[in-house]
């Protein structure tokens, strides 16, 4: 599932570099993706929003075994 999540992750990337962030993978277990914000994305007021409306969202499309992403 891993790796699946990765390739996800790597389609979602390209958008978050157009604005200076990005996105690393820390852990996936039971279900649940933990992820890393990171360069512009870290601390942006707006980043709570990315990570359920945008990242989670487009993970639970693509690989249906996920059932929450959190920010580490």
């Amino acid at each position: 599932m891993r790796d699946k999540v990765e390739e996800v992750l790597n389609k979602i990337r390209p958008q978050l570099m157009k604005d200076g962030g990005d996105v690393e993978l820390v852990e996936v277990n039971d279900g649940t993706v933990k992820v890393k914000l990171t360069g512009a994305c870290a601390g942006c007021p707006m980043s709570t929003m990315t990570l359920k409306m945008g990242i989670e969202k487009i993970l639970k499309q693509e690989v249906p075994e996920i059932k929450e992403v959190v920010a580490v």
